[in-house]
């Protein structure tokens, strides 16, 4: 079988945000929280927002796209009784963020989504906060306000994560396939609930990334649900059409199809393409050749020197033909 761990570890790699980026990111994530400021103290003093970084970039799986944008989460709160309607309240903080970039923002139905076009995108869902209550409100448009918690959520995969530090990079892998695939796939949050209730962990990340992808079908093939596990624990996938479930169990069964056939593949070239098909050109190729047949090679011959039967010869090849210099067998393995 081709290991491709390696490579895996490198895609992880390649899914980050850049620091020039990201740090862009960060300067504009306070230019618009200085917006909503100032516009609230000048129209609605009443009104003194407060501002909770969730989602993605929160808790680490945020990833770079194959347009290599990205986007970020920035929730706004107001500790306050509901006064005006969650709508009315959406549209005053996308009049504060109006004009901060050439696109217009765009009023979503769960937030405001400030454009910075083919950089990044930053979403501003609106909260109430009464006193006493356990839970925000989040505003919807044209909706009533719905408890909904992000900040359980981030409680909840951070101890995942800490459970079981694979359960990040799986989650990124995932988001990556949805991403490359595109078509309605599920959100990154419904990725990543997935990941961490279906993982399977592996020293290997291919091998982990496939057990993993087969679970998830497994359970979806008995229950296509996803609820999230924090308030207000509603399912993810409770709305999708007969058509959209079955291009996703259609999707998971040809990337395990792949999947199986990469691992049991020996030449690494060959099985890296494999899992570029699902994930994506920031997926690395391998080396054209059967890495496990050159790694038990390499084995070997650490035993052979480690157990003096190895021989060098003049040419700096390493031997157990009676030709050259005998190693001497090691006992030193770093002791003082």
């Amino acid at each position: 079988m081709a290991n491709c761990n390696k490579l895996f570890l490198d895609f992880d790699i390649n899914l980050n945000i850049p620091k020039a980026k990201k740090d862009k990111l960060k300067l504009s994530k306070e230019e618009i929280r200085t917006k909503i400021r100032n516009y609230f103290k000048a129209n609605y003093p009443e009104y003194k927002p407060e501002f909770y970084i969730q989602g993605s970039y929160k808790v680490g799986t945020i990833i770079l796209t194959k347009d290599n944008e990205c986007d970020l989460d920035d929730g706004v709160y107001f500790r306050r009784e509901q006064g005006v309607s969650g709508t009315t309240l959406q549209t005053w903080v996308k009049n504060a963020v109006d004009g901060h970039t050439t696109t217009p923002p765009e009023h979503r139905k769960k937030c405001i989504r400030v454009i910075f076009k083919a950089e990044y995108h930053i979403d501003i869902p609106v909260y109430y906060f009464p006193d006493g209550s356990d839970h925000p409100l989040l505003a919807i448009k044209n909706e009533d306000c719905s408890e909904s918690d992000p900040k359980d959520f981030v409680e909840w995969y951070i101890n995942e994560i800490k459970n079981i530090p694979q359960v990040l990079r799986i989650s990124r892998h995932l988001k990556a396939w949805c991403d490359f695939k595109r078509d309605k796939m599920p959100s990154g949050l419904a990725m990543s609930i997935l990941a961490a209730n279906n993982i399977q962990k592996n020293d290997r990340d291919d091998i982990a990334l496939r057990d993993t992808l087969e679970k998830i079908k497994e359970v979806l093939d008995s229950s296509f649900e996803c609820i999230v596990p924090a308030t207000p624990n509603d399912d993810l996938f409770g709305d999708y059409e007969q058509t959209r479930k079955d291009k996703l169990i259609n999707n998971l069964k040809s990337f395990i199809e792949d999947a199986n056939k990469a691992i049991d593949e020996k030449n690494q070239l060959k099985a890296s393409k494999l899992w570029k098909n699902h994930l994506g050109d920031k997926f690395p190729e391998g080396a054209d050749e059967d890495t496990d047949a050159k790694e038990q090679s390499l084995n070997a011959l650490k035993q052979s020197i480690l157990s003096g039967s190895a021989y060098a010869q003049k040419s700096g090849n390493i031997t157990e033909d009676n030709a050259g210099v005998k190693h001497k067998e090691h006992k030193n393995f770093g002791g003082n």
